[in-house]
């Protein structure tokens, strides 16, 4: 019953990480007047102060003096830090500029990045499933290239940008929280320099514009901060192919938004590469499922040769 209660509690912690994430469209049109600029700048100095309260109240403060003592793991740290920049930079610009489903676009087509990147960089092996799932998608990028008239770039810059995210932090190893606070600390002085530039050149809008708007710009910390840690309590209760399910609720959030409540067009060319990529992904979770059955089922059902000379019994590591 506890692994249950647990599970049940993994699950709750998943949807709620994912739905925020899904729904944060509708919070950056709310800190306009603001540019993206000066958004994504709040947003790196009130994470920081965020993470760094979380960790006080934890008291998990160990591993910051063993990643100060690792020059390679600090260099990662700065790689991580410029990429989710220039992530989080291309969202907010792209969510306030009206191509929240072109954005949305971006985190569908991640996972097949991901997987792409795995071949060429990791030199991984794909299935036949994996590789017709890649095919599909780079496929949908020619549809939707043909009807852009370019390639869709804002969607190629986050997949690209987050799946390089994606593959420092597994070379990294820091836990969520840690990570985001390293991160967050490369961030934070050319954050704040920034700030205080724009402060003295007289076009900042913290203060400006009224207290409502500086505690918005504010929160910046808790909604980069909240869904991580929802995230990480889901990420040690469920199963990593229930993650990979939940995944898709944030873009498929951020598509319903765009398209019926920010009211973006949506022609024929996009709906057919959408199509396609939506395919893709259908593959590819059909894939993962039945290969993560039969894993299973070979690990519960193996028994030991009969016909093989008596030895002692090795001590088995199986899934209850």
């Amino acid at each position: 019953m506890e692994s249950r209660g647990e599970q049940r509690i993994g699950l709750l912690n998943g949807f709620a990480a994912y739905g925020m994430w899904g729904l944060v469209p509708l919070f950056w049109p709310l800190l306009e007047p603001s540019g993206a600029v000066e958004i994504l700048a709040h947003r790196m100095v009130w994470s920081l102060g965020i993470v760094g309260v979380a960790l006080l109240v934890i008291r998990r403060w160990a591993w910051a003096g063993e990643l100060l003592r690792q020059p390679r793991r600090l260099g990662l740290i700065a790689i991580a830090a410029t990429v989710i920049t220039i992530n989080w930079g291309v969202y907010i610009w792209a969510v306030n500029s009206g191509h929240v489903v072109e954005a949305s676009l971006g985190y569908f087509i991640n996972p097949l990045v991901t997987i792409a990147m795995g071949v060429l960089l990791l030199k991984e092996r794909l299935r036949p499933a994996q590789w017709a799932a890649v095919g599909i998608g780079f496929a949908a990028v020619l549809v939707l290239t043909i009807g852009y008239g370019q390639p869709p770039w804002i969607s190629l810059c986050l997949a690209f940008s987050f799946a390089t995210y994606g593959l420092v932090k597994k070379k990294v190893n820091l836990g969520g929280l840690e990570s985001l606070a390293a991160e967050t600390a490369i961030q934070f002085l050319p954050a704040l320099g920034y700030l205080v530039w724009l402060s003295g050149q007289g076009d900042a809008t913290f203060g400006a514009e009224g207290a409502g708007h500086a505690a918005l710009l504010a929160a910046t910390g808790v909604v980069t901060a909240a869904p991580l840690v929802c995230f990480g309590a889901a990420a040690i209760r469920v199963p990593l192919s229930t993650l990979g399910l939940l995944q898709y609720l944030a873009p498929v959030l951020q598509f319903l938004l765009g398209v019926l409540y920010f009211h973006e067009a949506m022609p024929a060319e996009r709906w057919a590469g959408f199509a396609l990529v939506w395919a893709a992904l259908s593959l590819l979770t059909w894939d993962a499922l039945r290969t993560s059955r039969r894993s299973r089922q070979a690990l519960l059902t193996a028994e030991p040769d009969m016909d093989a000379p008596e030895l002692p019994e090795p001590t088995a590591s199986r899934r209850h």
